[in-house]
């Protein structure tokens, strides 16, 4: 049987666009020709820009997407206003939002101010109001809700009026022009990712598999029962004695007398 074969691509997904193959307006398939069994790892909402992961393993998908594993998102953000040392500060240590319908209070994250990036304009431009000034943030974090980001701006005040996913890990946007399309050999990905080129992500979610499959609960064939062991007592040490029987165990209510009233 042949090994699968696994792709990798990073793509920086242009505004406007929809995270998948089908559907009204732009998407992914407008980008490049991708093979049939590609699908992105995660999303960006339409109105974001940035990195993207596109690949057919799927161990990559649960490893990069489930949050026990904390992998970083850096992102670059457009507000509008001055952003205060006090914002960030409340960014860092973690903020109250909305996630459906439910309040929710995001992890700690790493925010600091930062000139603005070199990035592109984008298609269509933001929209600015002249006598208010615009200031650029990057953002970290390691949870993934929907429209965490912009959410968590907004709620220190400062309104989102770009977003662009700067990187995952160590694998970054920045040089890479709006809808360009790269491929990534695995122990590339797998390093800037992982820390590690020869990480094995498939083999541990087998492992996994069958640790929790009910199979492994079955003995195996061919184990021989282990029969009662040939253990000497050390010389000098006095034997136990014999648990009694039924026959010759003590009763201690047994009397002359009935105990019956």
């Amino acid at each position: 049987m042949k090994d699968e074969q696994y792709y990798y691509y990073l793509i920086y997904k242009p505004f406007n666009t929809l995270t998948q193959f089908k559907g009204e307006g732009d998407t992914l398939a407008d980008l490049y020709d991708f093979p049939k069994d590609v699908y992105p790892v995660g999303r960006l909402d339409k109105d974001s820009e940035g990195l993207l992961i596109l690949t057919n393993d799927k161990a990559i998908n649960h490893q990069l997407l489930h949050p026990k594993f904390k992998h970083k998102k850096e992102y670059w953000v457009q507000v509008e206003g001055e952003i205060t040392e006090d914002a960030l500060k409340q960014l860092r240590a973690g903020v109250t939002i909305n996630v459906e319908k439910k309040d929710h209070f995001t992890a700690p994250a790493w925010a600091k101010r930062i000139a603005e990036p070199p990035l592109e304009k984008r298609n269509p431009p933001i929209r600015e109001r002249k006598n208010i000034p615009t200031s650029w943030v990057s953002l970290t974090i390691t949870e993934g809700k929907n429209r965490q980001v912009r959410k968590m701006v907004a709620s220190v005040g400062f309104p989102c009026l770009r977003l662009v996913r700067a990187g995952i890990e160590e694998l970054k946007v920045e040089g890479m022009k709006i809808g360009e399309v790269k491929k990534i050999a695995q122990d590339r990905l797998y390093e800037s990712v992982f820390g590690d080129r020869k990480y094995k992500p498939q083999a541990r979610l087998q492992k996994a598999e069958k640790r929790f499959s009910t199979d492994v609960l079955k003995p195996k064939s061919g184990i021989k029962k282990l029969g009662k062991r040939n253990f000497k007592r050390p010389e000098g040490e006095e034997s136990r004695p014999n648990k009694p029987t039924s026959n010759n165990k003590p009763n201690r209510f047994k009397s002359g007398k009935s105990n019956k009233r």
